[in-house]
């Protein structure tokens, strides 16, 4: 079970500034549905205050979701995680709460109360969706501020990754349920 630390907001867009695949989690308290999907595009945008975009198409359940409740999750799964990745983002939520469906364990975000995943994951952020553009109606792409953020304490140490073992490596999607993990950490000479 992998023990999360709170993250300086300062180093949030570490997070995600490699590239990894990640899970969007979402929840609408109107209606009283979350769901969770995979996307492999995702990045940082802002220092501060820490703000990332997510590409998440507009016929999306997630996309549907994101923008009536205005908050998203990002999570970022860990090689344990590969099988719940692939199936979470081969099919839809519209019908069934797919962290039921795969049995995949939850936890609730501290600031947003948002659908959240430790357990064979690497890290976790909240995000509140800012506010729409012209570029973002038109465009895939969505926009948040991240307002809480969380990692496994022996994967991301002191504001950086530490791909020290097997089981503490990203997932990088190449298509088809192939990935690939980030590798062996390589140090520039001073």
């Amino acid at each position: 079970m992998p023990h999360f630390r709170p993250v300086d907001l300062k180093h949030a867009s570490r997070l995600l500034n490699h590239g990894p695949t990640i899970l969007i989690t979402t929840y609408d308290e109107q209606i009283e549905r979350r769901n969770v999907m995979a996307a492999a595009w995702s990045m940082p945008v802002e220092f501060d205050p820490p703000r990332i975009a997510i590409v998440v198409d507009k016929s999306a359940w997630s996309r549907e979701l994101i923008e009536r409740s205005g908050r998203f999750g990002i999570v970022i799964p860990g090689v344990e995680a590969t099988n719940w990745t692939y199936a979470v983002g081969s099919v839809s939520g519209r019908d069934e709460d797919k962290f039921n469906c795969y049995g995949i364990p939850v936890i609730q975000g501290p600031v947003l109360g948002l659908p959240l995943i430790e357990e064979k994951c690497l890290a976790w952020m909240e995000c509140r969706l800012l506010p729409a553009t012209g570029a973002q109606e038109k465009y895939d792409t969505l926009f948040g501020e991240v307002v809480s953020a969380a990692a496994d304490e022996q994967a991301f140490v002191a504001g950086r990754w530490q791909f020290d073992d097997d089981k503490r490596n990203t997932l990088h999607h190449l298509g088809a349920g192939t990935f690939v993990t980030s590798g062996r950490l390589v140090r520039a000479a001073e």
